[in-house]
Protein backbone atom coordinates (compact mmCIF):
# COMPACT_ATOMS: atom_id res chain seq x y z
CA UNK A 1 0.00 0.00 0.00
CA UNK A 2 1.36 3.42 -0.97
CA UNK A 3 2.02 5.71 1.96
CA UNK A 4 0.06 8.98 1.56
CA UNK A 5 2.08 12.15 1.18
CA UNK A 6 1.36 14.56 4.00
CA UNK A 7 0.90 18.25 3.25
CA UNK A 8 1.42 20.61 6.19
CA UNK A 9 1.61 24.37 6.62
CA UNK A 10 4.71 25.95 8.14
CA UNK A 11 4.96 29.74 8.50
CA UNK A 12 3.85 30.64 5.02
CA UNK A 13 5.12 27.56 3.21
CA UNK A 14 3.91 24.04 2.59
CA UNK A 15 5.88 20.92 3.47
CA UNK A 16 5.21 17.84 1.35
CA UNK A 17 6.55 14.51 2.61
CA UNK A 18 7.20 11.81 1.60
CA UNK A 19 7.73 13.08 -1.96
CA UNK A 20 4.90 11.75 -4.13
CA UNK A 21 5.36 10.13 -7.48
CA UNK A 22 4.94 12.20 -10.62
CA UNK A 23 6.27 15.62 -11.50
CA UNK A 24 3.15 17.76 -11.27
CA UNK A 25 4.23 19.23 -7.93
CA UNK A 26 8.00 19.28 -8.43
CA UNK A 27 8.21 22.56 -10.38
CA UNK A 28 6.91 24.44 -7.32
CA UNK A 29 9.14 22.75 -4.74
CA UNK A 30 12.58 23.44 -3.29
CA UNK A 31 14.58 21.14 -1.05
CA UNK A 32 15.22 22.37 2.51
CA UNK A 33 18.39 20.78 3.88
CA UNK A 34 17.57 21.93 7.42
CA UNK A 35 14.54 19.67 7.72
CA UNK A 36 15.26 17.33 4.79
CA UNK A 37 11.88 18.00 3.27
CA UNK A 38 10.47 19.69 0.17
CA UNK A 39 8.95 23.14 0.68
CA UNK A 40 6.39 24.77 -1.61
CA UNK A 41 5.27 28.44 -1.48
CA UNK A 42 1.86 28.49 0.19
CA UNK A 43 0.10 30.35 -2.63
CA UNK A 44 0.64 27.28 -4.86
CA UNK A 45 -1.57 25.20 -2.56
CA UNK A 46 -4.54 24.92 -4.89
CA UNK A 47 -2.45 24.14 -7.98
CA UNK A 48 -0.46 21.46 -6.19
CA UNK A 49 -3.47 19.79 -4.56
CA UNK A 50 -5.39 19.73 -7.83
CA UNK A 51 -2.37 18.28 -9.66
CA UNK A 52 -1.86 15.53 -7.06
CA UNK A 53 -5.55 14.63 -7.13
CA UNK A 54 -5.50 14.51 -10.93
CA UNK A 55 -2.58 12.06 -10.70
CA UNK A 56 -4.53 10.07 -8.06
CA UNK A 57 -1.72 10.55 -5.54
CA UNK A 58 -2.80 9.60 -1.98
CA UNK A 59 -2.69 12.85 -0.02
CA UNK A 60 -3.11 13.61 3.67
CA UNK A 61 -3.91 17.33 3.61
CA UNK A 62 -3.15 18.76 7.04
CA UNK A 63 -2.46 22.26 5.70
CA UNK A 64 -6.00 23.58 5.21
CA UNK A 65 -7.51 24.72 8.51
CA UNK A 66 -10.29 26.90 7.11
CA UNK A 67 -13.96 26.13 7.72
CA UNK A 68 -17.01 25.70 5.56
CA UNK A 69 -19.52 28.33 6.70
CA UNK A 70 -23.29 28.59 6.63
CA UNK A 71 -23.96 32.13 5.47
CA UNK A 72 -27.45 33.63 5.34
CA UNK A 73 -26.94 36.72 3.21
CA UNK A 74 -29.41 39.48 4.09
CA UNK A 75 -29.59 41.24 0.73
CA UNK A 76 -31.10 44.73 1.06
CA UNK A 77 -31.65 44.91 -2.71
CA UNK A 78 -31.13 42.70 -5.77
CA UNK A 79 -27.67 43.00 -7.32
CA UNK A 80 -27.28 45.44 -10.18
CA UNK A 81 -26.55 43.88 -13.58
CA UNK A 82 -22.89 44.89 -13.42
CA UNK A 83 -22.52 43.29 -9.99
CA UNK A 84 -24.05 40.05 -11.26
CA UNK A 85 -21.77 40.17 -14.30
CA UNK A 86 -18.70 40.78 -12.14
CA UNK A 87 -19.57 37.82 -9.92
CA UNK A 88 -20.23 35.56 -12.92
CA UNK A 89 -16.90 36.52 -14.49
CA UNK A 90 -15.08 35.74 -11.24
CA UNK A 91 -16.78 32.36 -10.90
CA UNK A 92 -16.01 31.55 -14.55
CA UNK A 93 -12.34 32.32 -13.83
CA UNK A 94 -12.47 29.57 -11.20
CA UNK A 95 -12.95 31.86 -8.22
CA UNK A 96 -9.77 33.88 -8.75
CA UNK A 97 -9.26 37.35 -10.13
CA UNK A 98 -9.58 41.12 -9.83
CA UNK A 99 -12.78 43.11 -10.33
CA UNK A 100 -12.24 46.75 -11.35
CA UNK A 101 -15.20 49.03 -10.69
CA UNK A 102 -15.39 52.79 -10.09
CA UNK A 103 -15.96 54.28 -6.65
CA UNK A 104 -19.57 53.86 -5.42
CA UNK A 105 -20.29 51.05 -7.90
CA UNK A 106 -20.81 48.52 -5.11
CA UNK A 107 -17.56 46.55 -4.91
CA UNK A 108 -18.26 45.59 -1.29
CA UNK A 109 -21.59 44.10 -2.34
CA UNK A 110 -19.81 42.06 -5.03
CA UNK A 111 -17.54 40.73 -2.27
CA UNK A 112 -20.58 39.72 -0.20
CA UNK A 113 -21.98 37.84 -3.19
CA UNK A 114 -18.63 36.10 -3.64
CA UNK A 115 -18.66 35.06 0.02
CA UNK A 116 -22.05 33.48 -0.55
CA UNK A 117 -20.72 31.56 -3.55
CA UNK A 118 -17.70 30.23 -1.67
CA UNK A 119 -18.83 29.96 1.96
CA UNK A 120 -15.45 29.47 3.59
CA UNK A 121 -13.53 31.23 6.33
CA UNK A 122 -12.73 34.62 4.82
CA UNK A 123 -9.91 37.12 5.30
CA UNK A 124 -10.63 40.63 4.03
CA UNK A 125 -7.81 43.17 3.86
CA UNK A 126 -8.27 46.95 3.60
CA UNK A 127 -5.77 49.85 3.60
CA UNK A 128 -7.14 51.97 6.49
CA UNK A 129 -8.80 51.61 9.88
CA UNK A 130 -11.79 53.64 8.67
CA UNK A 131 -12.38 51.18 5.84
CA UNK A 132 -11.91 48.27 8.24
CA UNK A 133 -14.76 49.53 10.42
CA UNK A 134 -16.93 50.32 7.39
CA UNK A 135 -16.51 46.78 6.10
CA UNK A 136 -17.24 45.37 9.55
CA UNK A 137 -20.49 47.33 9.88
CA UNK A 138 -21.67 46.27 6.43
CA UNK A 139 -20.79 42.62 7.02
CA UNK A 140 -22.64 42.58 10.35
CA UNK A 141 -25.77 43.70 8.49
CA UNK A 142 -25.22 41.32 5.59
CA UNK A 143 -24.41 38.24 7.68
CA UNK A 144 -25.91 38.90 11.14
CA UNK A 145 -25.42 35.33 12.38
CA UNK A 146 -21.79 35.02 11.25
CA UNK A 147 -18.65 35.15 13.39
CA UNK A 148 -17.05 38.43 12.25
CA UNK A 149 -14.02 40.12 13.80
CA UNK A 150 -11.27 42.68 13.34
CA UNK A 151 -7.49 42.63 13.14
CA UNK A 152 -5.92 46.06 13.48
CA UNK A 153 -6.27 49.22 15.57
CA UNK A 154 -5.91 47.26 18.81
CA UNK A 155 -8.25 44.41 17.81
CA UNK A 156 -6.75 40.94 17.43
CA UNK A 157 -9.64 38.64 16.63
CA UNK A 158 -9.28 35.30 14.86
CA UNK A 159 -12.86 34.90 13.72
CA UNK A 160 -14.25 32.92 10.79
CA UNK A 161 -14.70 36.18 8.86
CA UNK A 162 -11.86 38.58 9.64
CA UNK A 163 -11.47 42.16 8.43
CA UNK A 164 -7.87 43.34 8.75
CA UNK A 165 -5.74 46.26 7.70
CA UNK A 166 -3.01 45.42 5.23
CA UNK A 167 -0.38 46.25 7.84
CA UNK A 168 -1.81 43.89 10.46
CA UNK A 169 -2.51 41.10 7.98
CA UNK A 170 1.07 41.29 6.69
CA UNK A 171 2.51 41.20 10.21
CA UNK A 172 0.47 38.06 11.03
CA UNK A 173 0.64 36.46 7.58
CA UNK A 174 2.66 33.45 8.77
CA UNK A 175 -0.09 32.41 11.18
CA UNK A 176 -3.11 33.53 9.15
CA UNK A 177 -2.04 31.80 5.96
CA UNK A 178 -3.84 28.47 6.35
CA UNK A 179 -6.86 29.68 8.32
CA UNK A 180 -8.86 31.21 5.44
CA UNK A 181 -10.21 29.69 2.25
CA UNK A 182 -11.27 32.99 0.66
CA UNK A 183 -8.97 36.00 0.49
CA UNK A 184 -10.58 39.33 -0.44
CA UNK A 185 -8.29 42.32 -0.95
CA UNK A 186 -10.04 45.68 -1.13
CA UNK A 187 -8.10 48.44 -2.90
CA UNK A 188 -5.92 45.55 -4.06
CA UNK A 189 -3.43 47.82 -5.82
CA UNK A 190 -1.89 48.07 -2.32
CA UNK A 191 -1.17 44.33 -2.24
CA UNK A 192 1.92 44.06 -4.52
CA UNK A 193 4.10 46.26 -2.29
CA UNK A 194 7.16 44.60 -0.78
CA UNK A 195 5.56 44.58 2.68
CA UNK A 196 1.95 43.66 1.84
CA UNK A 197 2.47 40.94 -0.76
CA UNK A 198 3.20 38.30 1.88
CA UNK A 199 -0.52 38.35 2.73
CA UNK A 200 -1.18 36.53 -0.55
CA UNK A 201 2.13 34.70 -0.85
CA UNK A 202 1.84 33.08 2.59
CA UNK A 203 -1.85 32.21 2.11
CA UNK A 204 -3.16 28.88 0.86
CA UNK A 205 -6.58 30.42 0.06
CA UNK A 206 -7.87 28.61 -3.04
CA UNK A 207 -10.43 31.39 -3.63
CA UNK A 208 -9.14 34.94 -4.19
CA UNK A 209 -10.86 38.20 -5.08
CA UNK A 210 -9.28 41.60 -5.63
CA UNK A 211 -11.32 44.81 -5.72
CA UNK A 212 -10.14 48.20 -6.93
CA UNK A 213 -11.07 51.25 -8.95
CA UNK A 214 -7.44 51.95 -9.90
CA UNK A 215 -5.41 48.77 -10.50
CA UNK A 216 -2.32 50.43 -11.98
CA UNK A 217 0.73 51.26 -9.86
CA UNK A 218 3.50 53.73 -10.69
CA UNK A 219 6.15 51.06 -10.00
CA UNK A 220 4.58 48.61 -12.46
CA UNK A 221 3.95 45.98 -9.81
CA UNK A 222 0.26 45.80 -10.65
CA UNK A 223 1.27 42.99 -13.02
CA UNK A 224 2.03 40.90 -9.90
CA UNK A 225 -1.68 40.80 -9.12
CA UNK A 226 -2.02 38.04 -11.74
CA UNK A 227 0.04 35.74 -9.55
CA UNK A 228 -1.13 37.00 -6.17
CA UNK A 229 -4.90 37.10 -6.83
CA UNK A 230 -5.53 36.32 -10.47
CA UNK A 231 -6.04 38.40 -13.62
CA UNK A 232 -8.57 41.17 -14.13
CA UNK A 233 -11.80 39.30 -14.83
CA UNK A 234 -14.21 42.23 -15.03
CA UNK A 235 -13.68 45.96 -15.55
CA UNK A 236 -15.88 49.01 -15.94
CA UNK A 237 -14.98 52.70 -15.97
CA UNK A 238 -17.09 55.56 -14.51
CA UNK A 239 -18.42 56.48 -17.95
CA UNK A 240 -19.79 52.93 -18.34
CA UNK A 241 -22.15 53.43 -15.38
CA UNK A 242 -22.74 57.18 -15.43
CA UNK A 243 -26.38 58.13 -15.83
CA UNK A 244 -27.61 54.69 -14.79
CA UNK A 245 -26.02 53.20 -11.67
CA UNK A 246 -23.88 56.28 -11.02
CA UNK A 247 -24.90 59.92 -11.29
CA UNK A 248 -23.88 61.77 -14.45
CA UNK A 249 -20.59 63.58 -14.04
CA UNK A 250 -18.41 66.07 -15.82
CA UNK A 251 -14.65 66.49 -15.65
CA UNK A 252 -13.62 70.11 -15.30
CA UNK A 253 -9.99 71.28 -15.25
CA UNK A 254 -9.36 74.27 -12.98
CA UNK A 255 -6.12 76.19 -13.42
CA UNK A 256 -4.95 78.11 -10.36
CA UNK A 257 -2.27 80.81 -10.44
CA UNK A 258 -0.11 80.67 -7.32
CA UNK A 259 1.45 83.74 -5.76
CA UNK A 260 5.21 83.99 -5.50
CA UNK A 261 5.05 83.41 -1.75
CA UNK A 262 3.10 80.16 -2.19
CA UNK A 263 5.49 79.08 -4.92
CA UNK A 264 8.39 79.66 -2.57
CA UNK A 265 6.75 77.62 0.17
CA UNK A 266 5.97 74.80 -2.23
CA UNK A 267 9.56 74.80 -3.50
CA UNK A 268 10.96 74.75 0.02
CA UNK A 269 8.61 71.92 1.05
Amino acid sequence: MVRPSQLTFDRGTLILHPPPRGKAWFDFATWDDRIERFRIPAHHYRTVVEALRADQVPLDDQAAQFQTLTLDHQQPWPPYPHQQAALAAWVKARWRGVVVLPTAAGKTYVAQLAMGKTPRSTLITVPTLDLMHQWYEQLIKAFPAADIGLLGGGSRDRSAILVATYDSAAIHAETLGNQYGLLICDECHHLPSSFNRVIAEYAIAPYRLGLTATPDRADGRHSDLDQLLGPIVYELQPEDLAGTTLAPYEIVTLKVALSRRKNAIATTA
